[in-house]
């Protein structure tokens, strides 16, 4: 018999668990995203925590959307994102960037936020 931990947390009972596992093998299947190029970009796919997500209207009570996601630059959105999930990752799961594929350039950029993590 295997053993599946959905987190490290207490629920009221084994429903809820079964339903996080139901939902993260139905997205495999394909037709069930409405897009399935999008869960390419989900948090882990890509080894590290997923960048935050914003949406419309561009400007919500003083909050606004960086501007480089309304450039339409998409080499400069992907990086953005890439930068903002290591981010992510230095803050809450840095034994993620142990094992992450990242580039030399990102490597320097997570020196230049924390010298004291080892990679």
């Amino acid at each position: 018999m295997d053993e599946v931990s959905v987190g490290d947390y207490i629920l009221s009972g084994g429903e809820p668990a079964a339903l996080v596992i139901v939902d993260a093998v139905a997205r495999l299947i394909p037709g069930v995203l409405g897009n399935f190029e999008s869960a390419l970009n989900d948090s882990y796919m890509n080894q590290l925590l997923g960048a935050p997500s914003y949406t419309r209207p561009a400007e919500y009570e003083g909050l606004k959307v960086p501007e480089v996601l309304v450039s339409g630059n998409h080499r400069e959105i992907e990086k953005f994102r890439r930068r903002e999930a290591i981010k992510k990752c230095l803050k809450h799961r840095p034994d993620l960037l142990k094992s992450a594929d990242l580039t030399d350039e990102e490597i320097e950029y997570i020196r230049s936020i924390d010298d004291k993590i080892e990679l």
